[in-house]
């Protein structure tokens, strides 16, 4: 090759970086960084936005449920005694389905702060601790189970030794679907039709491509990092969390990293009125960072 097609070639390689880098930088305000919110809680988890824009999360050790009004930016207790709630998700009706890891169930919880218990277990057998979820379009939810052996347990047995992806219907019939070494954070689209699911102990994120009701492609790689907690933005990057929020693009390479000022950052999800508020649920305090792009359905 010679020099004036190097010089050419290597223009270009420069032109596209600088549109790739330019469009990642538009996705959040320039010189933008997390705000604290409060650090009042012991450890805080599964940030889940409602159909108004506030954020609910878990401080899971003290077993309480919190929300964050985007309105007053002020954070408010919804429920005491909650099951030790991990991870959450809202269902179409505004219901708030936990990961209640106490004795291994899935609740559901009314803004009137009902409680109905979803599932007790698999086969009979006492489920390790639901993770993390993610509910579909038909609403099924796909769970994770890893093992973490929690102090406030006091007649734990394993009953399921190995760790898994589930699958529960909108009728209540539980699928096992995918063993993993740690399986924890997930994040699904219904827009994308991607289901995202972290082996975090194996320090790997997959992805699978939604097929039908709990029926999912082969798992493929989507990168070499493990993750607490997830979300997807409306262009379809992913954001995995633990040291900061990392942000990668559909083809799995990192585009951005977020500094969070705590030793862990355990999720992530987006909320507010525009629904473009990072909400980040670090240690033992939440976060906010406002961004220009928005959540994904």
């Amino acid at each position: 090759m010679n020099n004036g097609k190097v010089l050419s070639f290597v223009g270009l390689v420069l032109v596209l970086f600088s549109c790739q880098s330019t469009k990642y930088k538009n996705m959040f305000k320039e010189n933008a960084e997390a705000k604290l919110i409060s650090n009042q809680f012991s450890f805080t988890e599964g940030p889940a936005t409602d159909k108004t824009g506030n954020v609910y999360f878990t401080d899971q050790p003290n077993d309480k449920i919190y929300f964050w009004d985007w309105k007053t930016d002020k954070i408010e207790l919804f429920l005491d005694k909650t099951g030790r709630a991990n991870g959450t998700f809202f269902d179409k009706n505004d219901h708030l389905i936990t990961c209640s890891d106490n004795k291994g169930e899935i609740w559901k919880i009314g803004k009137d702060k009902s409680v109905e218990i979803l599932s007790k277990g698999f086969e009979g057998k006492r489920l390790n601790g639901p993770n993390d979820l993610w509910i579909d379009e038909l609403g099924g939810m796909y769970f994770t189970d890893p093992l973490y052996n929690r102090e406030y347990w006091t007649d734990f047995k394993v009953e399921i030794p190995e760790k898994h992806l589930y699958y529960r219907n909108k009728n209540g019939k539980i699928s096992r679907l995918e063993k993993f070494v740690q399986p924890n954070g997930i994040i699904g689209s219904q827009i994308l039709k991607k289901l995202y699911v972290s082996d975090i102990d194996a320090n790997k994120t997959y992805v699978y491509d939604i097929l039908g009701e709990g029926k999912l492609s082969e798992k493929k790689l989507f990168c070499e990092m493990g993750s607490d907690g997830m979300t997807l933005d409306k262009q379809g990057n992913l954001y995995l969390t633990g040291d900061g929020v990392t942000v990668f693009n559909r083809k799995g390479e990192k585009i951005h990293h977020i500094k969070v000022p705590e030793k862990w950052t355990a999720n992530v999800t987006f909320g507010g009125e525009k629904n473009n508020i990072l909400f980040i649920t670090a240690s033992n305090s939440v976060y906010t960072l406002e961004t220009n792009t928005k959540g994904i359905k």
